[in-house]
């Protein structure tokens, strides 16, 4: 029971560390790579993403959102009032494209695992600060100079 007990404080953890790690870019343009929990699903209701997000806007920074799997007109029911109610303007901050992300990003998040993903960040991280949340690779040899991840 006490792992049990430990997940909801942990889980905050790693939200209130991915801020930190943008935090200490220095930098306030940021792209998001993944909005929905997982690959395969459109819903936002158990997204830590969606609460880091959330804590990114209210400090200031402003934020671009890329998921192919999240359509803002095909969301409904609770998972619609959920991110309308959390994130109000999340209709402004989604891109239709990997690219537009780091068009007008200095630091992207990539926050689901996916080969577009990681072609994405091979292919553009140059100029950017790559925050891996996920893990894109198992082995670090094939990774940017640019790119860092959470607790591995």
């Amino acid at each position: 029971m006490p792992m049990l007990a430990s997940l909801l404080p942990s889980n905050r953890q790693q939200i209130d560390i991915a801020f930190n790690m943008v935090r200490r870019t220095g930098k306030t343009r940021i792209g998001v790579l993944g909005l929905s929990f997982k690959a395969g699903t459109d819903d936002l209701r158990e997204s830590p993403i969606v609460s880091l997000i959330e804590s990114l806007i209210g400090k200031g920074y402003r934020l671009k959102i890329y998921d192919e799997e999240v359509s803002l007109a095909k969301l409904y029911g609770a998972n619609r009032r959920y991110i309308e109610q959390t994130i109000p303007h999340i209709s402004s901050l989604m891109t239709a494209s990997i690219a537009e992300v780091f068009e007008v990003s200095d630091v992207v998040i990539v926050s689901k695992r996916g080969p577009q993903f990681q072609d994405a960040v091979k292919t553009h991280s140059g100029d950017h600060k790559v925050i891996d949340l996920v893990r894109l690779w198992p082995e670090l040899n094939g990774s940017p100079s640019s790119y860092e991840g959470i607790c591995w």
